[in-house]
């Protein structure tokens, strides 16, 4: 009798304890397919693929790892300083269920309870792309341990003039495309470059060997192309070419590379109001104020370069770019009343993860504003990524063991309006007023409802409206408010907060506007 009571113990205890212990159906497959997918999965530049529960856990000690250190998912920004879209990370509650995930066993779980897979687009993280262009044939990139700036000329094909709302890069090679610069040419002089190599493309360095008629938002690794808001974009003229300037990192043995863009192009009633501009902070005399660019053996230097808004413009997006002796940009506006804007802080600089960046509104700066842009540097033995042992004198240069001090700032000019206007991870698009048919305002979900450390706030609105978003308490009494008269963007919008702080119990989550009001309850646990 004992022993029978003592067998059945142990075996409601073990039957309690595999209910307790995380399930890759239930709690690891949201968190993966949520951060990780995107990227990992076939023709994504992640090195594995994490689409079902085998693959995870055969990566299971890994992504332990990797997320507890937090290198995974990358986001090299600080998140306090500015807000951008697309702000990737796992909540401490995310990180704490994956190492228990996987020092419990790795459990797969009830198949029933795992979300299905999200819908990728193919051959793009945009979407279905209006035009694609390819490589003509693959380019044999020597194994000689030397950069290679190579042109490539791709016929647009067009036979009237477009709008460009995004262009996407895809490396045929990951392994030594380093970056590519986008650019239109419409006097057909690179063409007659071309054929006057026996290669296919030409070599130049530091720009295309032409002028271009319109320059278009670039690649580095790790980048992803997103649309422009409605009303903006750049024009690609009929019989054009577009020209790709890839950089191929020095490599020992010989690779090969067919690369890919695609174009995205406005709709024929879509009405394109301001053009797309680009102004690149570099290390010249009028722009650093403590140059000349360069660093002795030894060095560790901040570079701080200065730039005036002639006109009052709206910032949209900004791509600080450096190489390997990098350790630091800030970039902030100072407007001519004194006023501080904070733009980007990437206090860790990692050369494997650079990008565009998004704001999540316009930036709107008065002419006169100034940017400072400080980028620091360090070329001294203690930096494990330095190229040169011992350190070398170092200076401007597009190569690998050169440096760059290189901003781009993607910017339109000023609307009144735009100070209102706020865009969403999903869509980078100020929708203009319009009514959903048949839509109608809603909180569609709150997730993950018990919540630990971080809320989501799914809701739809019917048509673009200034909203507030607030808790409240079982008894009706404001506990916090979320934002307050933000303008939002008819269709479906996604809001995150962190809600770490709030002591277990109900609550009730309000997203009201002048003419309406809605609310659910949500459980914090703790």
């Amino acid at each position: 009798m004992k022993k029978y009571c003592l067998g059945l113990v142990l075996t409601l205890f073990t039957l309690t304890l595999a209910q307790t212990q995380p399930t890759f159906t239930k709690d690891i497959a949201p968190i993966i397919y949520d951060n990780c997918t995107i990227c990992h999965r076939a023709g994504e530049i992640g090195p594995m693929s994490l689409t079902n529960y085998q693959e995870v856990k055969n990566w299971g000690s890994m992504i332990q790892y990797v997320t507890e250190i937090k290198y995974m998912p990358p986001w090299p920004p600080e998140k306090s300083y500015s807000t951008l879209l697309e702000e990737r990370g796992l909540t401490a509650g995310e990180i704490q269920l994956i190492a228990d995930w996987v020092d419990g066993g790795m459990l797969q779980g009830d198949p029933s309870l795992e979300p299905e897979l999200p819908t990728f687009p193919t051959g793009s993280q945009v979407g279905e792309p209006d035009l694609v262009l390819s490589f003509a044939e693959a380019y044999e990139h020597g194994g000689d341990n030397r950069d290679q700036y190579q042109i490539f000329v791709l016929p647009t094909g067009l036979t009237e003039d477009r709008i460009v709302k995004a262009v996407e890069l895809r490396p045929g090679n990951g392994k030594i495309v380093h970056h590519a610069i986008i650019g239109l040419d419409v006097s057909g002089q690179a063409r007659i470059k071309d054929a006057q190599t026996s290669e296919y493309g030409y070599p130049s360095f530091g720009a295309f060997g032409v002028t271009p008629e319109e320059l278009y938002a670039g690649y580095v690794p790790g980048t992803k192309a997103r649309k422009y808001p409605v009303g903006t974009g750049s024009p690609m003229y009929a019989g054009s070419d577009l020209l790709i300037q890839m950089h191929y990192a020095p490599v020992a043995v010989t690779e090969y590379d067919s690369s890919t863009v695609n174009i995205f192009f406005a709709d024929t009633d879509e009405e394109i109001g301001r053009h797309i501009q680009h102004e690149v902070m570099l290390p010249l005399p009028t722009t650093l104020l403590n140059g000349p660019f360069y660093m002795l053996p030894g060095d560790v230097k901040t570079f701080h370069g200065v730039w005036e808004v002639p006109n009052k413009i709206s910032l949209l997006g900004i791509t600080p770019h450096m190489h390997l002796l990098g350790k630091e940009w800030e970039v902030f506006a100072v407007s001519p009343a004194g006023d501080t804007t904070n733009l980007i802080h990437i206090p860790d600089w990692n050369f494997n993860w650079q990008g565009t960046y998004f704001f999540d509104r316009y930036q709107v700066l008065e002419a006169g504003t100034q940017i400072h842009a400080l980028a620091t540097y360090d070329n001294s033995a203690d930096n494990p990524m330095n190229p040169n042992d011992p350190p070398a004198f170092v200076t401007w240069g597009e190569g690998t063991k050169d440096e760059m001090y290189f901003l781009p700032l993607t910017y339109v000019d000023y609307q009144p309006g735009d100070e209102d206007l706020t865009f969403t991870d999903d869509v980078l698009a100020d929708v203009k007023d319009q009514v959903f048919a048949g839509a109608i305002n809603t909180i569609d979900v709150l997730f993950p409802n018990p919540a630990e450390e971080a809320l989501n706030i799914g809701f739809s609105l019917a048509e673009r409206a200034k909203v507030s978003i607030d808790i409240l308490d079982v008894n009706g009494r404001l506990v916090r408010v979320l934002s307050e008269n933000q303008w939002y963007p008819p269709g479906k919008q996604l809001a995150r907060e962190q809600i770490g702080d709030l002591e277990g119990g109900v609550y009730l989550l309000r997203v009201h506007g002048n003419d309406f009001s809605l609310s659910r309850t949500f459980t914090v646990l703790r």
